[in-house]
Parts: C-alpha cells; sequence; structure tokens
C-alpha cells in the first residue's frame, strides 16, 4: 500500500467519524468501538485500564502521605527548637506521627538513652547514635518512596502497551483488505480505530503517571533533605550540650 493511499484511507476513516461523534456524543462512540473490538484489543484495554486504576490510587495516597508528612514536619521542627526538655518533646510524638523527621528524633532519643544506661565514652556513644539516627533516616526514606516504582514503571511501559495495540489494530486492517482485496473504508475503518484508542488509552495511563512521579520525588527529595539537616543539628546538640557532661541533667538532654 502506498503512502498517500494510507493518508486517504485515514481522511476517509476522520471524516466518517465526524457524523456518529455528533449524533451520540464521542464517549459513546469510543465504547462502541472497544466493545466491538478484538479480543487482543480488549485485553490491551484491559491491561491499561486496570495500571489508571492502580496509578490513580497511587497517586491519591501518596498525596495525603506526603501531605501529612509535610506538615506534621514543619509543627515538630517548630515545638522542637521551641522545646527545653527533649523528654516532654518525646512524649508528645505521637502528635507528629505522619513526620519522617520527628521519628528519626525518636529513634535518635531512645538511642540516647541506651547510651546514658550503658555508661559509654563519648565517642563510641556517639557512633551508636549516629549510625541509629541513619538507620531511621534510611526507613523513612523508604517508606515515603514506597509504590514510586509503580508509578516509574506505568510511565515507562503503558506507552508500549497502548502501541501493541495500535499495531495489532494495524494488522487487523491489512489484513481485511488482503482478504477482501479492497481497500475501502469499511475494509479499514475498524482496524484504525481500535489501533487509535489503544494509543490513546496509553498515553493517558502514562501521562499522569511520568507527572505525578517526578512531582513526588521532588517533594521527597525536599523532605530527605530537611531530615539531613535535623540529623546534623541533632548531633551537634549531643556534642555540644549533653555527651560532654558525665552524666545526664535537665534541658535539653534530659532523659
Amino acid at each position: 500500500m502506498s503512502v498517500s493511499l494510507l493518508l486517504t484511507m485515514t481522511g476517509q476513516l476522520a471524516a466518517g467519524a465526524v457524523a456518529p461523534a455528533s449524533e451520540g456524543g464521542v464517549e459513546a462512540n469510543i465504547l462502541q468501538m472497544v466493545l466491538n473490538s478484538g479480543p487482543v484489543v480488549k485485553m490491551v484495554m484491559g491491561l491499561l485500564l486496570l495500571a489508571s486504576v492502580i496509578s490513580w490510587s497511587v497517586i491519591i495516597l501518596k498525596l495525603i502521605q506526603l501531605s501529612r508528612a509535610s506538615g506534621h514536619s514543619a509543627r515538630f521542627l517548630h515545638s522542637f527548637w521551641k522545646s527545653r526538655s527533649w523528654a516532654s518533646l518525646s512524649a508528645e510524638i505521637g502528635d507528629y506521627h505522619a513526620s519522617p523527621i520527628a521519628q528519626i528524633f525518636r529513634v535518635g532519643y531512645l538511642e540516647l538513652g541506651k547510651v546514658h544506661k550503658a555508661r559509654l565514652d563519648v565517642r563510641t556513644a556517639m557512633e551508636n547514635v549516629e549510625r541509629a539516627l541513619r538507620r531511621a533516616a534510611s526507613a523513612e526514606s523508604s517508606r515515603l518512596y514506597k509504590n514510586l516504582s509503580f508509578l516509574a514503571t506505568c510511565g515507562n511501559a503503558t506507552p508500549f502497551v497502548g502501541l501493541f495495540g495500535t499495531v495489532w489494530g494495524i494488522m487487523g486492517s491489512f489484513h481485511e483488505i488482503g482478504v477482501k482485496g479492497s481497500a475501502n473504508l469499511a475494509a479499514v475503518a475498524p482496524g484504525i480505530s481500535e489501533a487509535l484508542i489503544a494509543t490513546a488509552a496509553g498515553l493517558a495511563t502514562a501521562i499522569p503517571a511520568v507527572i505525578f512521579f517526578n512531582h513526588f520525588n521532588s517533594r521527597i527529595r525536599v523532605l530527605e533533605t530537611d531530615m539531613s539537616n535535623f540529623m546534623a543539628d541533632f548531633v551537634n546538640f549531643l556534642e555540644r550540650d549533653l555527651l560532654k557532661k558525665p552524666a545526664p541533667g535537665t534541658g535539653r538532654g534530659d532523659s
């Protein structure tokens, strides 16, 4: 088939689709084409629909999680800098349960209590606390990144799934041409329609996944920077105000 003939058939298909779309609505027309499509294209559309539903579920849950994490972290940092006693702040840690910074503080404060009970030297105590803080930060980062890999996979794979449906639809169109020995609109329209719908569905699934994947990564990097800064401040407080003392006293290091 020449390029000019293929372009002519595509133009005829577009012209023929105008009247039905205006009469019954675009949504009804598309639904009808999907229902009349072959089993392979229906399978492709089902996979894309499932991927889209899961993707939007991840997006909504991740929006809620990161919004709470940012809000609780801001509140916790405000309380941290105003607090005169880490013991009282630790008792209120449940108010900031969604904050990764608050969870790092909780782990660091618990490790600080173990250090005091073991009466370790300053160097060993600092190493233990810093190790506990790093483990807590790694765990919180993993929690924040959880399920983002699905959005990345969805953004990368679904366009190719839609492309598979496109190729299959075009293959069907050429097959009909060979069987009927004619390149008229009735022979090629169903296959080309299936191809166009599969492509559109693949892109409609992939585009939101990619956009929100990048958005979430940016927000998580901000939270990771805040966690890193807090860990540095926490260690500085210990080195300056607590672990150089012979025994725990009152104030920020009160345990």
